[in-house]
């Protein structure tokens, strides 16, 4: 038997608010609101190698995470799926967002727009020089890398793919998406199989 969470009811949620949260409840803030995390298996195995291909020639001062809370203000404390950090002030919990050098989110059924709109503007705001949203819902997994415009502070979409991403900002990365999609694929295929 597993008991209902009972969680206090607010319209706008701050950061001081989320000390009355269960401790292991995994959770991100974003604008004000309180969203509770659920991910699926597709949306973790996306992760998870993006992580791997981030640690590939990552720096020394430098560090992919998964799944880090980042300070950003008072409305909002978010959980990139993996960021890249400045390792500068990991005895900070939340750290500075100022620390994200890349943020990387994956899309899943309940987070596009989040993703896409909310959380762009909140890391463009807070000076995250890169974003990527990796969309694993579509036939391809794809891959938007947005770059920041410095005035205003907005992303511009520098390209957006199905095919292998190479790029040398923040420094030297690779992810092969075709891979990624075709392993995608074996899993939903396997799974439809077992029905």
């Amino acid at each position: 038997m597993t008991a209902a969470l009972s969680l206090p009811q607010r319209e706008v949620w701050t950061v001081d608010d989320l000390a009355e949260l269960p401790p292991d409840l995994p959770y991100e803030l974003v604008n004000g609101r309180l969203i509770l995390l659920s991910p699926g298996f597709v949306h973790q195995f996306v992760c998870g190698e993006v992580f791997v291909a981030l640690r590939h020639n990552c720096p020394a001062g430098y560090s992919p995470v998964l799944d880090l809370s980042l300070d950003v203000g008072r409305y909002s404390e978010p959980r990139p799926d993996v960021v890249v950090m400045d390792t500068s002030h990991i005895d900070q919990h939340p750290p500075p967002v100022e620390d994200a050098v890349l943020a990387v989110e994956v899309v899943s059924k309940d987070s596009k727009v989040r993703d896409v709109y909310d959380k762009a503007g909140m890391y463009a705001a807070a000076g995250v020089k890169h974003y990527w949203v990796i969309d694993p819902l579509g036939d391809k997994i794809s891959l938007a890398e947005h770059v920041l415009e410095p005035k205003p502070r907005r992303y511009a979409i520098a390209r957006q793919t199905t095919d292998r991403f190479t790029t040398d900002e923040p420094y030297p990365i690779t992810i092969d998406l075709p891979a990624l999609t075709a392993r995608r694929d074996a899993f939903l295929a396997r799974a439809k199989l077992a029905e």
